[in-house]
């Protein structure tokens, strides 16, 4: 008996060309998303109300136009949940719906439900909310000036920077800024939620993390996490702006599921979609290089600045990792030569008044 290894090629080796999965189905139309799932005959379309100010606090909210609205059927506040207002990953800060402050514009305020789409949407504009406006600051220069900052500065360096600086023949300075960006995925944020048996939900959300999803939707209900199901066949597209974003809708369709008894969908038009949901972080890069007659670097300091938000960790971004990443890529990319990418700074609060600015 031969004990010669046999030489069979591997399935989905190198070299091979690996058909995806629903490569076919995605060519013919036929892959299926959540908007394309049938929907009960007596579901329920949500809409969110959202804040026009960038930063306020809320004095009065009268509803009664939107719950009197054509085919409205609930509307729901903060003082409807059951459980925790809340929607953040971990640090507990970013409520489903504000109550008292509102800290960006478009920023969830109630939600309506409606027998239409059409309706629910045209309803939430209804809503009379008298604010008083607050201070708010916009850019990375005026939080920086004001020393406003979500987490200590933070270095990491390695080497010595500060004499490879001085030493090398030429040296440059001056400083970059890097915009925003949109995730834009092509399926938008969406979820569907209905009640089951003994008070159970069941929740349909394209999310990166439907794990994170079902702990939160149990955390507003106050019901254990294994009462809640999340379902997800695929995404249309996350790129990161489906790590947290989707907790807000999922949550707010369960919670108008378990109020109303009836399946409730709430598909986000593309505009308020962009209002709402975070960004990949503005930059401010100032730097310092030394360099030689070649172009070789001898030394490189840092000091980058992002646009943030006031919460420790708000749903669009987590902030604070995400930064240290960048640290990291920066600091790796010239590891033969002294670095000091520090300080990074989050600064804070950044109270966006255009549509889509939250970070």
């Amino acid at each position: 008996m031969s004990h010669e290894p046999e030489n069979r090629p591997i399935h989905g080796d190198i070299h091979q060309g690996q058909r995806h999965d629903s490569a076919h189905k995605h060519v013919a139309g036929t892959a299926r998303y959540i908007d394309d799932l049938p929907e009960r005959a007596d579901i329920l379309h949500l809409c969110l109300g959202q804040s026009d100010r960038a930063h306020a606090r809320i004095i009065s909210m009268d509803l009664s136009a939107v719950q009197a609205a054509p085919g409205v059927v609930a509307v729901t506040t903060a003082k409807d949940i059951p459980g925790k207002n809340d929607v953040s990953p971990f640090a507990g800060d970013d409520p489903l719906f504000a109550e008292d402050i509102v800290s960006f514009h478009g920023q969830s305020l109630f939600a309506v439900a409606a027998e239409t789409r059409d309706q629910a949407r045209r309803a939430a504009r209804l809503a009379k909310i008298e604010y008083e406006e607050l201070p708010a600051i916009l850019t990375i220069d005026q939080a920086m000036d004001a020393k406003s900052y979500i987490e200590a500065p933070q270095r990491m360096a390695q080497g010595d920077a500060e004499a490879a600086l001085t030493s090398a023949p030429l040296r440059a300075q001056g400083r970059l800024r890097l915009g925003g960006q949109d995730h834009f995925y092509l399926e938008g944020q969406i979820a569907m939620a209905e009640m089951r048996e003994d008070g159970d939900v069941h929740v349909w959300s394209s999310t990166q993390n439907p794990t994170e999803v079902q702990h939160l939707v149990a955390h507003v209900l106050n019901q254990p996490f294994n009462s809640v199901s999340v379902e997800l066949r695929r995404m249309g597209g996350g790129f990161g702006g489906k790590e947290t974003h989707p907790s807000l809708f999922a949550a707010a369709v369960a919670l108008m599921a378990r109020i109303t008894g009836r399946a409730v969908k709430c598909r986000v038009d593309r505009d308020d979609d962009m209002i709402m949901t975070g960004k990949r972080h503005d930059f401010r890069i100032d730097y310092d290089v030394s360099f030689d007659d070649k172009g070789q670097i001898h030394g490189l300091k840092l000091s980058l600045a992002a646009r943030a938000i006031r919460w420790t960790c708000p749903r669009p971004s987590m902030t604070g990792p995400c930064f240290m990443r960048i640290i990291v890529i920066s600091s790796k990319m010239w590891r033969s030569c002294p670095i000091a990418a520090a300080p990074i700074r989050f600064p804070t609060p950044l109270f966006a008044a255009l549509a889509g600015r939250r970070a």
